[in-house]
């Protein structure tokens, strides 16, 4: 019910005054009654968590602009954007997948404080990529070129810039295929190596540009390549 609420909340944000919305009803498909059209929200539900995806085509396409304070005005709430212009309210991790999670994120930073050859980002960054989409990855990581390019301004914001590696860890209340489908986005985007570590099938898919996804089993070292020289990461079933 609290991601119902939040739903309703962001529509009456995007919608001013312009329109009326209605409560909305609980079903695996609802609508949100607006002067003759309905918003399409998508509920996932997996071991009573949700992520919702709201299809606001209808009545209007989300622009970047739109979206970054719709962001601000809604601090907290984590919201990414999909390359159609979907905006989707992104469901918390628990606490072994928010532990998982940090350790993550340590093991690269420390390699990066001892390398210096780029920067570290947390699950609260988001990235404007160039396919279209606003995402944030659970782990990211920015060569130190590309990321001096950028203006102190859009480094202030979401910065427009895909990372150079990402992994995006699967949760309890995560689907795979969505998981897969943004990993080919960062692809798309420009990604030299992702990592999505799957705990529920003791699996690890790796992308690199312009190869087929590899699939290895858990526990497993991943290596960082070229991408991030030096840097390996053990993987326990």
């Amino acid at each position: 019910l609290v991601y119902l609420d939040a739903a309703y909340n962001l529509s009456n944000h995007l919608l001013a005054d312009q329109y009326s919305p209605l409560p909305p009803s609980v079903t695996g498909f609802f609508g949100i009654g607006i002067t003759g059209y309905t918003l399409k929200i998508k509920e996932q539900m997996r071991d009573n968590e949700m992520s919702t995806v709201l299809d606001l085509s209808p009545i209007m396409q989300l622009t970047r602009e739109q979206f970054y304070e719709l962001c601000r005005a809604n601090r907290d709430i984590p919201l990414e954007r999909s390359p159609k212009g979907e905006l989707i309210i992104v469901s918390p991790v628990g606490g072994e997948s928010g532990n998982q999670e940090a350790k993550l994120i340590i093991k690269v930073g420390v390699w990066n404080e001892q390398t210096g050859l780029g920067v570290v980002f947390s699950s609260s960054t988001i990235f404007s990529l160039p396919g279209g989409g606003d995402r944030s990855p659970d782990v990211a990581w920015v060569r130190r070129n590309r990321w001096d390019a950028l203006t102190p301004e859009q480094r202030e914001t979401f910065p427009p810039i895909c990372p150079d590696f990402v992994i995006e860890l699967r949760s309890r209340s995560d689907h795979l295929s969505p998981l897969q489908a943004k990993m080919q986005e960062y692809l798309d985007s420009g990604l030299r190596l992702g990592w999505l570590i799957n705990p529920q099938d003791q699996q690890v898919e790796i992308y690199r540009p312009g190869q087929s996804v590899e699939v290895v089993d858990m526990p497993a070292v991943l290596s960082g390549e070229e991408t991030l020289p030096g840097f390996s990461l053990e993987v326990e079933a």
